[in-house]
């Protein structure tokens, strides 16, 4: 392997991916390798793209957020305009993931004593044998 490019299989080796996601990736543009023919060759700016991406993915952004976050690297302004949008993006979805942790511990307590009333129910130990 070239330290410098990657071929497809090795990107999906080392970053555990499929090349059907490394092509849908391309397809987005997301991701830019050099293409020879048929063969597509990845940079060390493509691999550390991909781990942005994955992490990105991996924590819920959008794919549209994640190429507007990307794009911003090269703006010339020490990626300050990319570090303070990648925060709002990332209190956004925090805000969101926090929400629904929240619906799902209700759901899960709820969950609960329902099963809780059923075994009752089928142990006969519940007086209020209509109560649901």
């Amino acid at each position: 392997m070239s330290e410098e490019v990657m071929t497809i299989r090795e990107m999906c080796d080392a970053f555990d991916v499929t090349p059907r996601t490394l092509r849908f990736y391309e397809s987005k543009e997301l991701l830019f390798p050099i293409r020879e023919g048929q063969k597509r060759l990845f940079t060390r700016r493509d691999r550390a793209r991909l781990k942005l991406i994955l992490r990105g993915k991996r924590f819920g952004f959008s794919l549209e957020d994640i190429r507007q976050l990307l794009d911003m690297y090269s703006m010339g302004d020490q990626q300050k305009t990319q570090l303070a949008e990648t925060l709002k993006v990332a209190r956004r979805r925090q805000e969101e993931m926090t929400r629904q942790r929240d619906e799902l511990g209700e759901a899960i307590a709820e969950l609960q004593e329902q099963i809780e009333w059923g075994e009752r129910e089928l142990a006969g130990q519940n007086p209020e044998s209509s109560a649901a």
